[in-house]
């Protein structure tokens, strides 16, 4: 896009008193088959820049003060981060303090210095695998894993399946599959102590994103309160600061989230939490559950109309 175009159309779609919150998991150094949809360094780079010309990047804490003083600048904007990859810290920041754009980060402790999300299990497996894996025995069937694109769609087709299992039978199915590993699995996928203080130094606000990243709705309360005030408490033993925000696992409304649980979150202590419904957010809006966006598109054409024409979805 040329820079007329994109200085046009933040005019012609320019959102007074509306906060866009992006989501973003990971920034890899090259495109990867079994994550195509996460950026690389280079279009997370045009990404920002983008955002930094022709939008109003604010920190979470800037952001919601402003809003609730209804003074936001137009096409205000936050970026996001989920789970606590350790690319967080290694790619995506010197990309962010090159285009003065803040962020904060959503860290599920249990993975921290040396683990791994579930999910990263599974398409790491894949990844590796030979011709076929077979996972019969569990009742998830077999799957041919000659290409690149039958991995990544078994993968996609395993993730989904077991997502939303009790949390215990996901990770002994989640073992079970490890097991049939041909290669050893990555150990350094999730942010050290060390990477996250270096993020805090740098700016970067820190969130709370519970401890094992469970599906909360397939929680009790007690469960549920847990997670969440344990993920808290460890990251502020860590970074010597109180953690203000929250992003719910998952984070669609009813299906990953009870509403009664945006009150846990509240009496623990946090001041704002964010969700995956997509849209924007007002003074009109809960503070406990946020709307946030994903960008997923390849050119920055679409990008930029995409993350406009989201600004008309406000979610109250």
């Amino acid at each position: 896009m040329n820079a007329l175009a994109c200085s046009v159309l933040p005019k012609i779609f320019s959102a007074e008193g509306r906060l866009s919150i992006l989501i973003y998991h990971r920034v890899l150094p090259e495109e990867d088959f079994m994550r195509p949809n996460e950026p690389t360094i280079d279009a997370f780079t045009w990404q920002m820049e983008l955002i930094s010309r022709y939008f109003s990047p604010l920190s979470m804490t800037d952001a919601l003060d402003l809003m609730e003083k209804g003074q936001l600048p137009n096409n205000a904007i936050c970026v996001t981060f989920d789970d606590g990859y350790a690319d967080n810290e290694e790619y995506a920041l010197p990309v962010l303090q090159k285009w003065n754009v803040p962020a904060t980060v959503f860290v599920s402790t249990g993975f921290m210095n040396g683990g791994r999300m579930w999910n990263d299990t599974i398409i790491e497996v894949l990844r590796n695998s030979d011709d076929h894996i077979c996972l019969e025995s569990i009742g998830l069937g077999s799957y041919e894993t000659i290409t690149n694109d039958q991995k990544r769609e078994a993968a996609v087709d395993i993730i989904s399946r077991i997502k939303y299992m009790e949390s215990s039978k996901r990770a002994n199915i989640t073992k079970l599959i490890e097991s049939t590993a041909t290669k050893k699995l990555p150990v350094d996928l999730m942010l050290n102590n060390e990477a996250l203080l270096n993020l805090v130094k740098a700016g970067v606000e820190i969130g709370g994103h519970t401890v094992n990243h469970p599906i909360l709705a397939t929680l009790s309360n007690m469960e549920a309160l847990d997670e969440i005030k344990q993920g808290k408490k460890i990251l502020e033993s860590i970074i010597n600061k109180r953690v203000r925000y929250f992003a719910y696992p998952n984070g669609k409304p009813h299906q990953d989230y009870h509403l009664d649980q945006a009150e846990v979150v509240k009496n623990i202590g946090f001041d704002a939490a964010v969700t995956t419904e997509w849209g924007v957010s007002s003074t009109l809006s809960d503070k406990l559950q946020l709307a946030r966006f994903t960008p997923w598109d390849k050119t920055p054409e679409k990008f930029m109309l995409r993350l406009l024409l989201n600004q008309r979805k406000l979610i109250l």
